[in-house]
């Protein structure tokens, strides 16, 4: 079955197809009000390239397993590749597929010279220690290695990935390279050649897509946030110190609700403490898929994807949808919210903070510079405020939802540089 026709079996809808039935369907959207012929149509729903790995991982007892890895660049007409590395389970080389193709439609929107890209790997890493995790990230890297560098793709964290995870990365290119190679990726340690402030980035774009799309006082605003990770608990952070009042926020251990808004610097400090939010006592319990449905004034989708189906859409109160995540939203889910008058800022918008600063600390790489976290943080507001209001005000001219705006500027500038260059023959 081709990756690029949606799929109509039941069966082979895997939550990594779902997310990639959904970037096919934004794209096509795309096309048909920028009016793209069917090849060009065909060059942008197809990936550069795509590479499946097989990574043996060497255990503490001595047995050998052997897990899928994965990576795959999308389009590289603006510039290198750009895209993070997840550790995950649930990870297929349609779920990286579809986030390669949103990650070039994002770098594009807000306007940074990167093409799209994502890598992965099926595992659990919690089910593995420190050395186990090292050893397979190295060999993971060295099987993508001929794809990957400063100038031709470029990994970041993604999720169950951090900074110790880019420094395994780095290192082992380095050694590869016979040199330091601090510009093959981002999301590194401060002492690796990591940026300030991008540890927060992506929660930072998402608190200011929140802000921008408010239009008024954030003080009193009710907000609810699925997924307490590294974007949900920091933007639950950056929304509270900014005024607005967060109710309820979940991760994969349950959620907890306080109508009179949670400590979420108590909270964070719990979590990190115990592994998660539940049992929380300063808040009530509630039910998972409770948190979705609250009656509040902005939801933040900050899990994973296809969190907001057709089957819980007619039930989401929300009158503003911030998308933190990537794809949490399936176009049935979306068509639904939009006709119930809901406002979704996309997430090749909302979570563009993250590809920004990586882009920044890349920069700062290539020239051996630094900037302040105050350079940093006035750089990403600038990039993120101008694309939000060049997203809003075609929306408003065309008559479109800011997710199809979205995509029409993004697909459209890719489109362009595709027929700028030419193909080579």
């Amino acid at each position: 079955m081709s990756i690029l026709v949606p799929s109509k079996t039941p069966a082979l809808i895997t939550p990594g197809r779902q997310a990639l039935d959904s970037a096919l369907h934004q794209l096509d959207q795309a096309a048909e009000h920028l009016g793209l012929d069917h090849g060009l149509r065909t060059v942008l729903a197809t990936p550069r390239r795509s590479l499946t790995v097989s990574v043996p991982v060497r255990r503490e007892d001595g047995r050998l397993d052997v897990v899928q890895g994965f990576r795959v660049q999308h389009n590289v007409s603006r510039g290198p590749a750009k895209g993070g590395i997840r550790f995950h389970p649930g990870t297929d080389i349609h779920e990286v597929t579809a986030l390669a193709m949103w990650m070039t439609w994002k770098c594009a929107l807000v306007g940074i010279p990167y093409g799209g890209a994502k890598g992965g790997v099926a595992v659990d890493p919690t089910g593995l220690t420190t050395r186990e995790l090292e050893r397979m990230t190295r060999r993971y890297v060295n099987e993508i290695l001929p794809l990957i560098g400063p100038e031709k793709d470029i990994p970041a964290p993604d999720v169950g990935t951090d900074e110790q995870t880019m420094a395994w990365i780095m290192d082992t290119y380095s050694v590869s390279a016979g040199y330091s190679v601090p510009g093959v990726v981002t999301g590194k340690p401060m002492t690796l050649g990591g940026s300030l402030g991008r540890s927060g980035a992506t929660a930072r774009g998402v608190q200011i897509a929140t802000l921008s799309a408010l239009g008024r006082s954030p003080e009193g605003v009710t907000v609810a946030v699925q997924g307490f990770g590294k974007v949900g608990a920091l933007t639950a952070q950056y929304l509270a110190d900014a005024g607005c009042k967060v109710v309820a926020v979940s991760d994969i251990t349950g959620a907890v609700y306080a109508s009179g808004g949670l400590d979420i610097a108590g909270l964070r400090t719990r979590a990190a403490e115990t592994g998660g939010v539940h049992g929380y006592r300063h808040a009530d319990a509630l039910p998972l898929d409770d948190l979705l449905e609250l009656d509040v004034d902005v939801l933040i989708p900050a899990a994973l994807e296809g969190a907001i189906t057709e089957a819980n859409a007619p039930r989401i109160r929300a009158r503003l949808i911030v998308e933190g995540a990537n794809g949490p939203t399936t176009p049935e889910a979306d068509e639904i919210l939009n006709a119930g008058g809901a406002t979704i800022v996309p997430d090749i918008l909302a979570n563009a903070g993250g590809v920004i600063v990586s882009y920044l600390e890349w920069v700062q790489n290539m020239q051996a510079y630094s900037w302040s976290s105050g350079e940093v943080e006035l750089k990403l507001r600038d990039l993120m405020e101008s694309a939000f209001s060049e997203v809003k005000s075609m929306a408003a001219a065309r008559g479109l939802t800011l997710r199809q705006a979205a995509h029409v500027i993004g697909v459209g500038r890719v489109a362009e540089a595709h027929q700028m260059r030419g193909l080579y023959p």
